[in-house]
């Protein structure tokens, strides 16, 4: 089976601290300084150069680089403004996919290899419309062409892509926090601490007991999310279960969990947590492609998996792999409503300017 490097893994453990691989490390950091620096200089100077839609757009993303849990909030926001009447489109980079030149927009059952595993994950889940494309400009201008029923629009990362404009910015993060608080490659961060001083929410992404991670001073609303499992589907037969019914019917059997996500350990503390003795776990890269089951070797009767990796894995037939959809709690529920109230205003002052310009 494979598994993240030792030296990912060290890594990861070193941009916890300030230490002697850090230390070594942050003359390169500098150069990733400059470059960040100048292009916020280059979009604050050159607002011209800044696509703004005529949608309320939101930001989810991140400021540490792999996965901290912004698919969970991506969902969970779609699903909130849907039953509050709005009509959400998704667009994303579309990490892993061919994309080529053009935008690729779909909705429903996508292929990853087309549009990634997270897109099509969202799309399969929520039946929004998703647009994939490096250029986050280029994917909303595809989702505006071709599906124009949609009324707002939620970036799935693009947080450091600044030519595409925004009006809420919202930052996952998990129980690292900001590790040591250095940009990479002497620590985890993609841009420095202090960009969380001017986004709209931070979400710590939590599980068991743990406490929000200490931050830099924010103006951002903060609260916290923990994911507990909802359902479970069987991959070959279809049949669902609520997580409870489940778990009486074989939370006493042999079960192991498999996970190809950015933090595979947070996948198996869930389940832990929810009352599941794991027999084994096995961690693979994230955006794994499975290219072989890495499933022959668990004698395990029931096998876990998340929701991502489903679509990889229905071409091994395997009725052991049973499909966990968690649902995520927030520490603050009332943040959907105030969302929606901002949007509506957003919204209301786009249509009045646009009407505006029409009228010059």
């Amino acid at each position: 089976m494979k598994t993240p490097t030792f030296l990912s893994r060290a890594l990861h453990a070193a941009w916890q601290r300030k230490g002697l691989l850090s230390a070594a490390l942050l003359p390169l950091s500098l150069p990733v300084l400059a470059a960040t620096a100048y292009k916020h200089r280059r979009y604050l100077r050159r607002p011209d150069l800044v696509y703004h839609s005529r949608l309320p757009v939101v930001v989810v993303g991140n400021i540490y680089v792999g996965g901290t849990g912004k698919t969970p909030v991506v969902m969970a926001l779609i699903q909130a403004l849907q039953e509050r009447g709005w009509r959400p489109g998704v667009i994303s980079r579309g990490y892993g996919a061919k994309v080529g030149d053009h935008a690729r927009a779909g909705t429903g059952k996508l292929d990853p290899s087309e549009f990634g595993d997270e897109p099509a994950l969202i799309a399969r889940t929520t039946m929004v419309p998703v647009s994939v494309h490096p250029s986050r400009v280029l994917a909303i201008k595809k989702l505006q062409k071709n599906y124009p029923e949609v009324n707002i629009v939620i970036a799935d990362d693009g947080l450091q892509h600044l030519a595409l404009g925004r009006d809420i910015e919202i930052v996952v993060q998990d129980a690292r926090g900001i590790g040591n608080g250095r940009v990479i490659p002497a620590g985890p961060l993609r841009e420095p601490a202090s960009r969380l001083q001017s986004v709209d929410y931070l979400i710590s992404n939590l599980h068991g007991d743990m406490a929000a991670p200490a931050n830099i001073a924010s103006m951002a609303r903060q609260l916290s999310m923990r994911l507990t499992p909802a359902t479970v589907t069987n991959l070959v037969t279809g049949a669902s279960l609520d997580w409870s019914s489940w778990r009486t019917q074989h939370g006493t059997d042999s079960i192991s969990a498999v996970a190809a996500i950015g933090q595979p350990e947070r996948f198996f503390s869930m389940l832990r947590a929810a009352g599941i003795t794991l027999d084994r776990t096995c961690g693979l890269p994230d955006h794994d492609p499975y290219d072989a089951s890495p499933f022959t070797d668990l004698a395990s009767s029931h096998i876990l998996i998340t929701a991502k990796d489903a679509v990889k894995c229905e071409r091994f037939n395997d009725a052991r792999l049973w499909v966990v959809h968690p649902t995520p709690v927030f520490s603050d529920p009332d943040w959907l409503d105030l969302i929606d109230q901002m949007l509506r205003f957003i919204a209301t002052r786009k249509e009045t300017m646009a009407a505006q310009r029409r009228k010059h």
